[in-house]
């Protein structure tokens, strides 16, 4: 596997480098100081399986960067490491479109879980963030402008079962625990409530999720 560090500090980088060379399966790191040492490196090596980035380095601007990369490479899975430890900012970067989400201020054990999932292609989001209280997530555009109470009640209750522990922060691993399933019958039901609420794709789901997570329960979507 092949992974981007972007983060304008080279301690920041260096000590994420150390952790990810313990994981089984990378064989390559390349590291960005700035957004466009990251376009750079993305169209030098368009394999890249993943990229750890920060909202904040030169020229990134926060969210404005991070619309960018997934504009421009759309099929490379993203991460963010931030500062920003809030459950504001985990819902926007989850409504464009990353797969995880990992604190700075994390412990180095959280750290090392959060990459573990990252690469085994599951998603990561604080769960004691996505559960604190009064906020609500941004509108998504992959999801539906306005989905139906009939979509929602096409999803049995096993995928609703799902989609519920998605959205409380669970990964795919977790939530098999939990229900005592295999990973792969896990994504299937995602997979089957993707094409039910037509969502596009993986980040659609996880938005869907979180969004539901924290509606009204008054019987509709």
């Amino acid at each position: 596997m092949k992974v981007i560090i972007a983060d304008d500090h080279w301690i920041v980088r260096e000590s994420l480098k150390q952790v990810i060379r313990r994981m089984n399966g990378v064989n390559s790191t390349l590291e960005a100081g700035s957004f466009d040492e990251v376009l750079e490196l993305l169209r030098e090596h368009p394999d890249v399986d993943l990229v750890l980035a920060d909202l904040i380095m030169p020229g990134f601007n926060d969210f404005d960067g991070l619309e960018q990369l997934r504009r421009e490479s759309p099929q490379v899975p993203i991460a963010i490491i931030s500062v920003h430890d809030d459950r504001a900012h985990v819902l926007r970067a989850i409504s464009n479109g990353v797969i995880g989400y990992i604190p700075k201020s994390a412990s180095g054990q959280e750290i090392e879980t959060a990459f573990e999932r990252l690469l085994a292609g599951e998603v990561y989001f604080p769960r004691r963030l996505i559960e604190m209280p009064g906020l609500v997530a941004e509108p998504i555009q992959t999801l539906p402008p306005e989905p139906t109470a009939e979509a929602f009640a096409s999803l049995t209750p096993r995928e609703r079962e799902v989609i519920d522990l998605l959205g409380k922060g669970l990964s795919v691993h977790r939530i098999a625990s939990e229900l005592t399933l295999n990973n792969h019958t896990v994504r299937v039901h995602l997979g089957n409530i993707m094409r039910k609420m037509r969502l596009l794709d993986r980040s659609a789901v996880i938005h869907f999720a979180v969004s539901l997570a924290n509606a009204p329960r008054n019987g509709s979507v």
